[in-house]
């Protein structure tokens, strides 16, 4: 061999010593950021959430906020989850949000995730549960929603810019934690929980995963908690803006760990309700009960998240069931009940605009691959249990986290089991929310496919 290929062979021998170790490091190395913006309504607006108020908000038990966090891999790749102290956006003013946050801030539609907590404390945003206020509330507070719906995009875009730019070098770690206030109501009256759960004989399916991300900084300080639940937030139903359960929990995590931010994403808690409730001083206990069930994963030894971050997102086609006709609409219209007659008029509306009453709709489904292990399922709506439930078992149990009321809250997601059995969930809630009809009987089966598509792509 010539000195020229010695030299060549050591130069090689010494190059793939110094890159390979820094190479497998930085396979295992991500960075986070961190954001918050206070979104409160500044002035006395209407509240989302309950049909028997009849009057604008009075005053303030929390604030509300609005948290970014922004995870990266090693190759770079990001993901920006925006969680919102708000009971639910509609999809005009979250495809905006995120058109704009794309072009200001260049991540895509499947790197950003809106995540609702479904408070019932919170003003009217924009579009979202449209029939209750579009044709039944006066001018001035129609115009408060909207100045409200503007003020909030340009807080999002800015938070997402915030957390972009706090990016720096993380421990992420990942648990799996356990709470049991969430009670299933279809199943269980509300009067008979408190001895239900004495005797041990609450019935019907929950589900009591309390999923929580760790972010530590590299000395080991805790910067972050995201963490998720399946119960709705429907504690409180009074006049005062409230981050209810989820709120308080929020703020119990970040006054025992000072420095750290606490963000909260909803699971499938559509048929899901903390029992008892109507009482601020049980919105504080289930707050602090959350709380406790994200510090018990902090005190055992968390999972390290390692490997890359892939991120999904698409609308299926939703099908829809049997259409109104124009005939059935003009009878609704001129019926006695408001929300019914407030839908009517808002398809017809449409309808003499040149919008034909759609068969389907546009659904917005992610899934996000956290490392090897992580699967966060993203799905919009208000989700029932079973898609939790089901989801977990057919992919990695506890691995797999299922966030509902995400992107866009059009409608409560009835599972086939739901739907069947009717009641609210099932079909009655539609008219709230402004869909001309029920879901048609296989939406469930539509919405697991594409999860599992999702899931399965390299």
């Amino acid at each position: 061999m010539s000195w020229h290929h010695c030299l060549c062979s050591l130069a090689l021998s010494l190059l793939l010593t110094l890159v390979v170790p820094q190479s497998i490091l930085a396979a295992d190395s991500w960075q986070a950021g961190l954001a918050k913006v206070n979104i409160t309504p500044t002035k006395s607006m209407w509240m989302a959430g309950y049909g028997a108020r009849n009057k604008p908000s009075e005053g303030k038990l929390t604030d509300l906020w609005a948290k970014a966090i922004v995870l990266q891999d090693a190759s770079g790749h990001r993901a920006l989850a925006i969680t919102l102290d708000l009971v639910g956006i509609d999809r005009i003013l979250s495809q905006s949000i995120c058109q704009r946050i794309e072009k200001e801030h260049r991540l895509k539609r499947d790197q950003v995730a809106l995540f609702c907590s479904h408070t019932h404390s919170g003003p009217v945003v924009s579009k979202n549960l449209r029939p209750m206020h579009e044709y039944l509330l006066p001018a001035d507070q129609k115009e408060l929603i909207a100045e409200y719906a503007q003020k909030l995009e340009d807080q999002l875009v800015e938070l997402a810019g915030a957390a972009v730019k706090d990016i720096q070098p993380a421990k992420l770690s990942w648990a799996s934690g356990k709470a049991t206030f969430a009670v299933n109501r279809r199943t269980n009256k509300e009067a008979e929980v408190p001895q239900l759960r004495a005797d041990g004989k609450i019935l019907g399916p929950s589900d009591h995963d309390a999923p929580v991300l760790a972010v530590h900084n590299e000395q080991g300080e805790l910067r972050g908690l995201l963490f998720g639940y399946a119960c709705h937030a429907t504690v409180l139903s009074g006049y005062d803006w409230c981050g209810d359960w989820p709120g308080y929990a929020q703020l119990e995590l970040e006054q025992r760990h000072p420095g750290c931010l606490a963000l909260f994403w909803a699971g499938c808690g559509a048929d899901q309700n903390p029992l008892p409730r109507r009482t601020v001083a049980l919105a504080e206990d289930y707050g602090r009960q959350m709380a406790d069930a994200v510090d018990a994963t902090l005190k055992q030894a968390g999972t390290p998240l390692t490997g890359s971050l892939k991120t999904t997102y698409r609308e299926l086609a939703a099908p829809l069931g049997t259409l109104p006709t124009k005939e059935d609409l003009q009878t609704a219209a001129d019926g006695k009940d408001k929300y019914q007659a407030a839908r009517a008029k808002m398809l017809l509306a449409d309808m003499a605009a040149g919008k034909a009453l759609r068969s389907d709709y546009p659904y917005p489904v992610a899934v996000w691959q956290l490392g090897p292990d992580v699967q966060w399922v993203i799905l919009g709506g208000e989700v029932v249990i079973d898609y939790a439930l089901r989801l977990k078992s057919d992919l990695r149990g506890t691995k797999t986290w299922v966030a509902g009321y995400a992107n866009d809250v059009m409608a409560y997601i009835p599972s086939r089991r739901v739907l069947i059995e009717g009641g609210y969930e099932g079909g009655g809630s539609m008219v709230y929310y402004g869909l001309p009809t029920i879901w048609a009987p296989e939406i469930e089966e539509s919405i697991v496919k594409e999860v599992l598509q999702q899931a399965k792509t390299p």
